[in-house]
């Protein structure tokens, strides 16, 4: 898949035909049997976005089908139909404000002659998160549902809204709010409910949005509206008045398991708090809730009350904290599977601290400049360790709300997993693996080398008599991006790795060409070159803001953009203004920042040097 990067996406199989987007909202259709690409549509997101390009990653999870069209919102925040055999654009629509820092990378959904969207950007700007259903042959709006309230004085769009800002205090929507809802909806056919899963506060620290606390509904909770209307009907809220991005943008899982011996229609859902929760699905009573993962963070949930129990300084009321799970959860949006014949759950998990700082923050004074990344604690000047955090597969038991079976994986970020009737649980890893398990014991049963990072969930489908297993092998997403030497540690360097779909069945032959194997950064380091401390600290001020959202923590790529510390471009001042201010490289996906100058990237070369000598130090 030339000209692809990041894949993350989840294939849709449609009488045949593959369909599955790539960066930025690219979408390609592909026969199965003969693997021959029919269409490919390039929405021509990198110049609708234009300047709004630096708050956006360009991954993408995935399409949407219905009635011969084929749906996909585009990084730059519109939803477009596509005539399904032929590719060309039936309707488009632009779903968020352009002078925002919105955008899209989650999946539509479609459901009865209706097409939903969410956003995200919450990290990025004052924003206010909502979902939008439109109509799917006409690409009107039909309805719209915000997830926080905004400002009383221009009165509240629903009684939900109103109940809403009742718990929250200050003048919350200065900061937007946040809430976005970027990755989680799921349609209940039985119930007719659409169960949104909400995003995190803007910013992530209360002490700044709601400096009263309050509960800040309706973040980082699951929130059912009626399929039809878009009105609220009820809500859970896993994190009330949160402050460490413990979305609960993850997968909603709906299931029928015997609760207390009678049967009941749930919802399976286990967020970035690290605590894995069944719902009813039809009021949204809690009926359990465990944690699944190291969690310190908190104590228990109270049944009684549905809310968690945190301990104290767990909110870094004297500036700073370390705890369990950290921003990139317990469990992030790699979708789990739900298998009914064994009764298990298979959650790919992570075990990572998070480091939560605002010692140099006053939330009086604190306002978001806007496009850049600025979430109100310590942001990622300082690398990511190779070591410093673990990951696994494990089969969960929703009943006894414990792991019947762990494996552990390579490195901290780990694909989504699918199960079978025929007893297995497939799993692609960080490592290039894709492996299948049997379901109800974890015994390893095969392995096949993909011979890249995997990050997107496979699927299966049956054509004739036989069944197919799909799968996009293309390193991507947050630790890709963001995870500097953790990401790192597995050898996917930008640019050297050539993207694929995969197809498999019983009776597959093919052979993958030959392919590099793991390779790994040598940072520059000209002797000449002398650095100004002061101008480091600047520089690592600008790279945390700017910078470290794509190039990584630390200055240390993990595969997803290039590596600046090895960039000769970075040693040449009129290259990087070219690049970085006048946008040479735009087209290309690397966007311009004209809010910077000159004098800023000389601080940035001395911090990106900076960390070049001390890698180079620490292998030598």
């Amino acid at each position: 898949l030339p000209g692809e990067n990041g894949l993350v996406s989840t294939p849709l199989a449609v009488d045949g035909v593959l369909y599955f987007t790539g960066k930025f909202g690219n979408v390609t259709a592909v026969d199965v049997l003969s693997g021959k690409m029919i269409w490919r549509h390039d929405p021509g997101a990198i110049a609708a976005a234009g300047d709004r390009l630096r708050v956006m990653w360009g991954t993408n999870r995935g399409a949407a089908f219905w009635k011969g069209k084929v749906f996909v919102g585009t990084a730059d925040g519109r939803l477009v139909a596509l005539d399904a055999n032929t590719g060309e654009q039936v309707w488009s629509t632009m779903t968020v404000d352009p002078r925002t820092p919105l955008y899209i990378t989650g999946a539509p959904r479609v459901f009865n002659d209706k097409v939903i969207i969410g956003n995200g950007g919450a990290e990025v700007g004052a924003v206010r998160g909502y979902v939008t259903a439109y109509d799917t042959a006409t690409g009107k709006q039909v309805w719209r549902f915000y997830i926080v309230p905004g400002n009383p004085a221009d009165g509240f769009e629903n009684d939900a809204m109103a109940m809403a800002a009742k718990t929250w205090t200050g003048e919350w929507w200065k900061y937007g709010g946040g809430g976005t809802v970027w990755n989680a909806i799921t349609y209940d056919p039985e119930f007719n409910l659409i169960y949104l899963g909400t995003g995190n506060g803007a910013p992530w620290n209360q002490k700044i949005r709601s400096p009263g606390g309050g509960d800040n509904l309706f973040l980082c909770a699951i929130v059912a509206l009626d399929a039809d209307t878009g009105e609220y009907r009820w809500h859970y809220q896993t994190n009330p008045g949160e402050t460490w991005d413990f979305n609960s943008a993850m997968d909603i899982v709906l299931a029928e398991i015997e609760v207390g011996e009678k049967p009941l229609k749930v919802i399976l859902h286990a967020p970035k708090n690290g605590f894995f929760y069944i719902i009813n699905r039809e009021n949204g009573e809690l009926l359990s809730a465990k944690p699944f993962a190291k969690v310190t963070w908190a104590t228990h949930i109270d049944m009684k009350t549905g809310r968690p129990v945190e301990v104290p300084g767990a909110r870094y009321p004297a500036g700073e904290v370390t705890m369990w799970p950290g921003p990139f959860g317990a469990h992030n949006w790699h979708p789990m599977s739900f298998n009914p014949k064994t009764g298990l759950v298979y959650i790919p998990y992570h075990d990572l601290a998070g480091y939560y700082n605002d010692t140099k923050i006053r939330p009086a004074e604190w306002r978001h400049e806007g496009f850049n990344f600025n979430v109100g604690v310590a942001d990622f000047q300082d690398d990511i360790p190779a070591d410093a955090g673990t990951s696994g597969l494990m089969g969960w038991n929703p009943l006894t709300q414990n792991a019947a079976w762990k494996v552990a994986n390579p490195g901290m970020w780990n694909a989504g997993t699918m199960t079978t009737a025929g007893n297995l649980v497939f799993q692609g890893r960080a490592d290039g693996k894709f492996l299948a398990y049997r379901a109800d014991n974890g015994d390893k049963l095969w392995t096949f080398d993909t011979k890249l990072g995997i990050s997107a969930p496979p699927i299966t489908y049956q054509i004739g008599d036989t069944q197919y297993v799909s799968l996009l092998v293309g390193w991507g997403g947050g630790i890709a991006m963001a995870g500097g030497s953790l990401g790192a540690q597995h050898g996917w360097v930008y640019g050297r790795h050539p993207r694929r779909l995969l197809t498999f069945a019983l009776d597959g032959e093919a052979k993958l060409p030959d392919t590099l194997p793991p390779q790994y950064v040598t940072p520059m380091d000209p002797p000449a070159f002398v650095i100004d401390e002061q101008r480091a600290i600047a520089g690592g001020n600008l790279y945390g803001k700017h910078c470290a959202w794509c190039h990584g923590s630390g200055a240390v790529a993990a595969g997803g953009t290039p590596d600046l510390r090895a960039s000769r471009m970075f040693l040449d001042l009129g290259a990087l203004e070219q690049v970085v201010l006048n946008g040479a490289l735009h087209a290309n996906g690397m966007p311009k920042f004209p809010s910077l100058k000159s004098d800023d990237l000389i601080s940035l070369q001395h911090y990106v040097r900076k960390k070049a000598r001390k890698a180079l130090l620490a292998e030598n």
